[in-house]
């Protein structure tokens, strides 16, 4: 159903542009009459008879991918570019391609399409990347996706939440069916969003519908002005066809104010017009600009997304076109545009995606399109998204369940964590020094190398700890605390000391070497620390190192000694593991007799961890 709302208009052009013969008579008909599923069954009977051709694989191909059947479409345009080498069809064949996740046969029909019609801006932006699928597939995600209940079984978008009150527009509820996929016509609704993230008592706004078409809305900031989009007919607007005997419409933009508490008289926008559409429009926060989509003449494609301002007097300015950033040779719409009235979101099938429409953003003041990725956008249709502010939570349409449902979408926030790594003595960048980021369950994230200005930069989730580990030889290894952001950059200074300061005449001072309780595993902490010892053997080749291990003072002496026996072998085995020879180093459990804090039977849990450690004496 929203593809009419893409399209902006009852009529998608076909790849072909006159019947075949009588043969097809009766299908053409329907196809021309925009009812294509009773089409499709007239000429898939024709092809059962063995009479299908060019011309019926083509109008089969057209009509499923009007309907975004995208199996049958692919099916169908495989056999039409045998016969028909319009570029379009090409493109298409490619858009379906990839909506059903053959990525690599889809670039195959893209090179065919782009060497037909090279300077296409579809074309010139395929050529420039080619290879973008795995770099979307790769790109860190935004946003966590999850369905909502208040879908049905008919198609639904529009989406919108205004203070806890939300609007969308569904085919749930008409009796008429629509010629084009047998659904019902689309009206507005308004439900309640409760404060548990339901959506509850949707019901149909009356006072704003018609019989036909209706939706989506936009809603002032103040709650009293709506524009929304219908059908032309509902102002008796539509042209003729005399050939086909239809009255074909359009899709306009209308605006309503509220009268107390009821919405008032339904007026068309002056620069609705019976030649081209206009659709989906989203009203800035501060009411001046009005954003919508179009096939209006002086756009870059089938449809793309243009702004008027709203003048004081409730006039309008001329319609701008938002240019190539935003528009390309395919179909932009849904525009939302967010409360800051810079950033911008928007569906388009000319930008590169992942398959069909995929959702855009885009810094209207600076900045490019930009794919928002995976969860959000797969391989299917996925379109008009809105975000609220407020609630910090988006909202968006997608088919990827087989049919157009609600979607939230969550924000993932990301921090900028800037390490630079020095000398802690002099001052001195460090580069290819080893920088890892360790979460708070001292999970390593991923480790990489400074470089030449001593830098790794890392993107971490908000209000959430962090470690960072840095280490390079020469230098004692050391961890430094990230902050928790809301948003921020962080920047963390990693001044690391030369390896010599942990050297004293009588032993090589570490961090403690904690172990967990009743354990005697090396901890990832534990590994850290050690192969600050490690690195000192290996610059002093001499040195010959006994590590002494204790417990607390739970459990009894004779099982504690024990304990810190295996402790003590386990460091000893970390030691000789990377490398350092067994003679080089001995280990000696000394249970519980020398504890660094005694305290009794009142040890806190940091105090008996303080005594479970190690400690590394210098025996030669």
């Amino acid at each position: 159903m929203k593809k009419l709302y893409i399209a902006l208009s009852f009529v998608i052009v076909s790849g072909s542009v006159s019947a075949q013969s009588t043969l097809t008579q009766k299908a053409d008909k329907l196809y021309n009459r925009y009812e294509y599923v009773s089409a499709a069954q007239e000429y898939l009977k024709l092809v059962e008879k063995g009479k299908g051709d060019g011309y019926i694989y083509n109008q089969l191909a057209d009509l499923y991918f009007n309907m975004f059947n995208t199996v049958e479409a692919a099916k169908w345009y495989e056999k039409a570019v045998e016969t028909n080498q319009d570029p379009e069809i090409y493109y298409r064949y490619a858009q379906m391609l990839k909506a059903n996740g053959k990525y690599a046969e889809s670039n195959v029909q893209m090179q065919k399409f782009a060497s037909l019609v090279p300077a296409d801006t579809r074309a010139i932006s395929f050529n420039e990347n080619p290879n973008y699928i795995p770099r979307l597939l790769d790109k860190q995600k935004m946003f966590d996706v999850s369905g909502m209940e208040v879908s049905s079984d008919k198609s639904e978008f529009g989406a919108v939440l205004y203070n806890n009150m939300f609007y969308f527009t569904s085919a749930r509820g008409g009796s008429k069916d629509y010629g084009w996929n047998k659904e019902p016509y689309l009206d507005i609704y308004k439900a309640d969003y409760n404060d548990d993230g339901t959506v509850t008592n949707a019901l149909p706004i009356a006072q704003l519908n018609s019989k036909y078409h209706d939706g989506p809305i936009s809603i002032s900031a103040d709650g009293n002005t709506a524009y929304f989009g219908g059908d032309s007919f509902r102002e008796s607007e539509f042209e003729k066809d005399k050939a086909k005997k239809l009255k074909l419409g359009r899709n306009n933009i209308f605006k309503s104010v509220k009268e107390g508490d009821k919405w008032g008289k339904v007026v068309s926008l002056a620069f609705n017009s019976t030649e081209y559409s206009t659709s989906n429009p989203s009203l800035s926060r501060d009411g001046k600009t009005l954003y919508f989509s179009s096939d209006m003449p002086g756009g870059l494609g089938g449809v793309d997304i243009w702004k008027v301002a709203v003048n004081e007097d409730g006039t309008y300015g001329a319609p701008e076109n938002l240019g190539a950033k935003v528009n390309t040779a395919g179909y932009e719409s849904f525009p939302f545009i967010a409360d800051d009235n810079t950033t911008l979101y928007f569906a388009s099938s000319g930008h590169p995606g992942l398959g069909g429409t995929d959702v855009f953003q885009i810094n209207l003041v600076s900045g490019d399109a930009t794919n928002l990725g995976q969860p959000v956008n797969t391989e299917k249709d996925d379109f008009s998204f809105s975000f609220n502010k407020d609630k910090n939570l988006g909202f968006f349409s997608s088919n990827r369940n087989g049919n157009d449902d609600f979607f939230k979408a969550i924000p993932i926030c990301a921090v900028p964590v800037t390490t630079t790594v020095t000398d802690a003595k002099t001052g001195a960048i460090l580069a290819n020094a080893s920088v890892a980021i360790v979460d708070d369950k001292s999970n390593v994230i991923a480790t990489e190398m400074s470089n030449d200005k001593g830098e790794v930069t890392y993107k971490v989730e908000c209000n959430t700890s962090y470690t960072i580990q840095a280490s390079k030889d020469g230098y004692e290894s050391n961890t430094f605390g990230v902050a928790k952001s809301k948003g921020e950059a962080v920047t963390v200074a990693a001044g690391l000391k030369p390896i010599e300061v942990i050297i004293t005449e009588t032993e090589i001072i570490l961090n403690p070497i904690f172990f967990e309780y009743n354990k005697s595993n090396i901890t990832k902490e534990g590994a850290f620390e050690l192969d600050k010892l490690v690195q000192v053997m290996q610059s002093n080749e001499k040195l010959v190192v006994l590590a002494k291990s204790h417990t607390d003072n739970r459990g009894s002496d004779i099982y504690n000694l024990n304990l810190s026996d295996r402790r003590a072998q386990a460091t000893v085995q970390y030691v000789i593991s990377k490398g350092i020879p067994a003679e080089r180093i001995s280990g000696k459990g000394l249970g519980e007799t020398e504890l660094k804090v005694n305290c009794g039977e009142q040890c806190t849990e940091e105090q008996h961890a303080q005594n479970r450690r190690s400690e590394f004496l210098i025996v030669k």
